[in-house]
């Protein structure tokens, strides 16, 4: 004896509609249009009883926002206490996920029919977490998004200001070794001259954004990491989705989008001081005359350099608020899973730098800029 409740969604566009079909032991649940209404209430001929099993099949749906799984909850969580076995293997990974965990078990069984599903594997969380961001950037470039403007004026300044610090202290350090490491070999051939050419590419072009994307990794990167996985284990994420609240605009999307304007600037700041210190160390240690550097300075920026290493600390940028927000999004639901979650951040962000690193070389080397 089985129910059929059939959800289907043909578009995200047109008027909502929503009606019961069916009758006896057969019935479905049409959604057409872009949901946005709440689900009917199952017909009379309906009865809730223990031995009724209701399938629900989305088969046919093409698109589906997070309101969805509270009005699903609404409906059929009395269904479930009354007895109605439900099979929820026809939904998506995400709806079904979500209501597995907040159904009550049927109340002629000894434990949930609901199970969730295996974990997918981590690949398939990526590429899940990466299209769901595209999703919701494209919704605010639609302006139809949910993310507030004072949560990324929030992050900007934590990402932002309170990372400036750390970026010029690192980056002054590597400025000098690159410049002194570098003017050393060039005495032996008297070309010192050359000193601010050697610390204007490897300083501008590289490593300044190099710098920025691991101090960020380390500080920002571990922060949304433990932020998101804290809040998944305090099941703030899960009260977000029952209430209709996209997790990903809500949470994911002001970090990466203040990222992607504090990393450029931080880049830029890092250069300067790279820059800064390597004037020194020519000036002070190797007789270089300060106008000398400076004039070769501005000659090595105004061709493609600049413009490189800001979009490289862009990139960067980017890479460490996908790694973090992934990592802090997919935890366990535990202290030590949160731990692992920051320190997978970290990791991952950083070999995604380095793989990146190593494409835009390339790219930008055939390309001759």
């Amino acid at each position: 004896m089985a129910s059929l409740l059939t959800a289907a969604l043909p578009s995200p566009a047109g008027p909502a509609t929503s009606h019961w079909e069916g009758g006896g032991r057969d019935w479905r649940l049409v959604l057409a249009g872009d949901w946005s209404e709440a689900l009917p209430a199952p017909p009379a001929a309906l009865r809730a009883e223990p031995g009724i099993r209701i399938r629900v099949d989305m088969a046919r749906l093409t698109h589906w926002q997070p309101p969805l799984a509270g009005a699903l909850w609404q409906l059929l969580a009395p269904l479930s206490r009354a007895g109605v076995q439900l099979a929820l293997d026809g939904l998506p990974r995400a709806l079904r996920s979500q209501l597995a965990r907040s159904l009550p078990p049927a109340a002629d069984s000894g434990r949930p029919t609901n199970e969730p599903e295996e974990p997918p594997p981590r690949w398939h969380e990526t590429l899940s977490f990466i299209g769901a961001t595209l999703a919701a950037l494209a919704r605010l470039l639609r302006g139809r998004t949910a993310m507030r403007r004072s949560d990324w004026l929030w992050q900007v300044e934590q990402t932002g200001p309170r990372s400036l610090g750390i970026v010029l202290l690192v980056s002054s350090l590597v400025g000098l070794i690159v410049a002194y490491m570098g003017a050393e070999q060039l005495q032996r051939f008297g070309a010192q001259s050359f000193i601010a050419n050697l610390v204007t590419i490897g300083v501008v072009r590289e490593i300044a954004a190099l710098v920025v994307g691991i101090v960020l990794a380390g500080r920002v990167g571990a922060a949304f990491a433990a932020q998101l996985g804290s809040m998944r284990a305090g099941e703030e994420i899960d009260a977000l989705t029952t209430l209709g609240v996209d997790p990903v605009e809500h949470l994911v999307l002001p970090r990466l989008l203040a990222l992607l304007v504090t990393g450029p600037l931080l880049t830029l700041c890092a250069g300067v001081a790279g820059l800064a210190v390597g004037g020194v160390v020519a000036v002070g240690l190797y007789d270089v005359p300060m106008a000398a550097y400076v004039a070769t300075t501005r000659e090595s920026l105004s061709g493609w350099d600049l413009t490189v290493g800001l979009l490289k600390g862009s990139v960067y940028a980017m890479l460490v608020a996908l790694a973090g927000c992934r990592q802090g999004l997919n935890a366990g639901r535990s202290a030590q899973a949160v731990g692992e979650a920051t320190t997978a951040a970290v990791v991952q962000a950083i070999v995604w730098m380095v793989v990146a690193a190593s494409l835009l070389t390339v790219i930008f080397q055939r390309l001759g800029v």
